[in-house]
Protein backbone atom coordinates (compact mmCIF):
# COMPACT_ATOMS: atom_id res chain seq x y z
CA UNK A 1 0.00 0.00 0.00
CA UNK A 2 1.77 3.37 -1.16
CA UNK A 3 1.33 6.43 1.72
CA UNK A 4 0.70 9.47 0.69
CA UNK A 5 1.98 12.91 1.83
CA UNK A 6 -0.48 15.16 3.16
CA UNK A 7 -0.87 18.34 1.35
CA UNK A 8 -0.96 22.05 3.71
CA UNK A 9 -4.79 22.05 4.11
CA UNK A 10 -4.39 18.04 5.06
CA UNK A 11 -1.68 18.56 7.63
CA UNK A 12 -3.49 21.68 8.64
CA UNK A 13 -6.92 20.17 9.25
CA UNK A 14 -5.52 16.94 11.12
CA UNK A 15 -3.34 19.23 13.20
CA UNK A 16 -7.09 20.72 14.39
CA UNK A 17 -8.32 17.47 14.89
CA UNK A 18 -5.47 15.76 17.18
CA UNK A 19 -4.98 18.75 18.79
CA UNK A 20 -8.54 19.13 19.90
CA UNK A 21 -7.84 15.74 21.64
CA UNK A 22 -4.58 16.32 24.04
CA UNK A 23 -3.91 19.00 26.40
CA UNK A 24 -0.41 19.57 24.78
CA UNK A 25 -0.37 20.36 21.31
CA UNK A 26 1.72 18.66 18.67
CA UNK A 27 3.23 21.56 16.12
CA UNK A 28 4.67 21.04 12.73
CA UNK A 29 8.20 21.86 13.05
CA UNK A 30 11.52 21.31 10.22
CA UNK A 31 8.76 19.57 7.98
CA UNK A 32 7.72 17.42 10.56
CA UNK A 33 4.70 16.06 13.40
CA UNK A 34 6.70 17.36 16.51
CA UNK A 35 5.73 17.43 20.59
CA UNK A 36 7.45 17.74 23.87
CA UNK A 37 6.28 14.99 26.31
CA UNK A 38 7.05 15.76 29.65
CA UNK A 39 6.43 13.19 32.68
CA UNK A 40 6.97 13.25 36.05
CA UNK A 41 10.32 11.39 36.14
CA UNK A 42 12.97 9.40 33.98
CA UNK A 43 10.94 5.81 35.03
CA UNK A 44 7.86 7.19 33.64
CA UNK A 45 9.65 8.78 30.39
CA UNK A 46 11.23 5.55 29.67
CA UNK A 47 8.03 4.02 29.99
CA UNK A 48 6.58 5.80 27.42
CA UNK A 49 8.93 5.25 25.34
CA UNK A 50 8.80 1.20 25.91
CA UNK A 51 5.33 1.19 24.93
CA UNK A 52 5.50 3.61 22.02
CA UNK A 53 8.17 1.56 20.95
CA UNK A 54 6.63 -2.05 21.12
CA UNK A 55 3.68 -0.26 18.96
CA UNK A 56 5.66 0.95 16.37
CA UNK A 57 7.92 -1.61 15.78
CA UNK A 58 4.15 -3.52 15.20
CA UNK A 59 3.26 -1.18 12.53
CA UNK A 60 6.94 -1.00 11.34
CA UNK A 61 6.62 3.25 11.46
CA UNK A 62 9.18 4.60 13.50
CA UNK A 63 10.02 8.25 15.06
CA UNK A 64 12.77 10.29 15.49
CA UNK A 65 12.94 11.24 19.22
CA UNK A 66 15.38 11.54 22.03
CA UNK A 67 15.21 11.63 25.92
CA UNK A 68 16.53 13.73 28.82
CA UNK A 69 15.56 13.33 32.36
CA UNK A 70 11.87 13.59 31.92
CA UNK A 71 11.17 15.12 28.71
CA UNK A 72 10.81 12.86 25.11
CA UNK A 73 10.98 15.27 22.19
CA UNK A 74 9.00 13.40 19.09
CA UNK A 75 9.34 14.71 15.50
CA UNK A 76 7.07 12.08 13.15
CA UNK A 77 7.47 11.78 9.41
CA UNK A 78 6.92 8.98 6.58
CA UNK A 79 10.41 8.81 5.01
CA UNK A 80 8.73 6.61 2.25
CA UNK A 81 5.76 8.95 1.80
CA UNK A 82 8.83 12.75 1.36
CA UNK A 83 6.78 14.19 4.44
CA UNK A 84 4.07 14.03 6.85
CA UNK A 85 1.34 11.55 6.17
CA UNK A 86 -1.74 9.74 7.97
CA UNK A 87 0.26 7.27 9.42
CA UNK A 88 2.09 10.29 11.58
CA UNK A 89 -0.85 11.22 12.61
CA UNK A 90 -2.20 7.86 13.71
CA UNK A 91 1.43 7.77 15.79
CA UNK A 92 1.17 11.00 17.38
CA UNK A 93 -2.77 9.61 18.49
CA UNK A 94 -1.40 6.45 19.84
CA UNK A 95 1.17 8.32 21.64
CA UNK A 96 -1.06 10.57 23.56
CA UNK A 97 -2.62 7.94 24.58
CA UNK A 98 0.37 6.14 25.94
CA UNK A 99 1.42 9.27 27.90
CA UNK A 100 -2.34 9.84 29.47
Amino acid sequence: MTVQKLSELGISNALKLLNSETVSPWVIKDGKLTKLFQFKDFQHAFGFMTMSALYFEKKNHHPEWSNTYNKVNVQLTTHEAGGVSEKDFNLAKRMDRFAG
